[in-house]
């Protein structure tokens, strides 16, 4: 996880995107999201980021077709179960569709959530 996290912040930086709160919210859609494909996935096959001008788009590959499923609500006082809610708060859409073998499990940020602002200290 510490690779893609790194990976994550490396493409950030390379895009302009790395000095906002919405950055440090990508890198931990990421996070919970490789996190979620190792504990209940067989783990990441690939992460791929994907960036235009209007939406960045962070896919997690893994190896098995079961789709996702958001509890209903996290327990309280109980560990887990806790990181689809975190992607969906964090993100402006999520889902997951299937192909082949595995699925690819998403999540999209608006660009413009990402770009920084322009202040007289840029």
């Amino acid at each position: 996880m510490a690779k893609g996290r790194s990976f994550t912040r490396q493409a950030l930086r390379d895009w302009g995107w790395d000095r906002t709160e919405t950055s440090e919210d990508a890198v931990l859609l990421v996070s919970e999201l490789l996190t979620n494909a190792s504990l209940h996935a067989n783990g990441c096959r690939e992460l791929v980021l994907n960036a235009n001008a209007t939406t960045l788009r962070i896919e997690v590959h893994d190896g098995t077709t079961t789709l996702p499923v958001r509890p209903p609500a996290p327990q309280r006082g109980m560990p887990g179960g806790r990181g689809l809610y975190i992607v969906e708060h964090l993100s402006d859409g999520w889902g997951a569709q299937t192909y082949g073998t595995g699925k690819a499990v998403w999540a999209e940020i608006e660009a413009s959530r990402l770009k920084r602002e322009v202040t007289a200290e840029n």
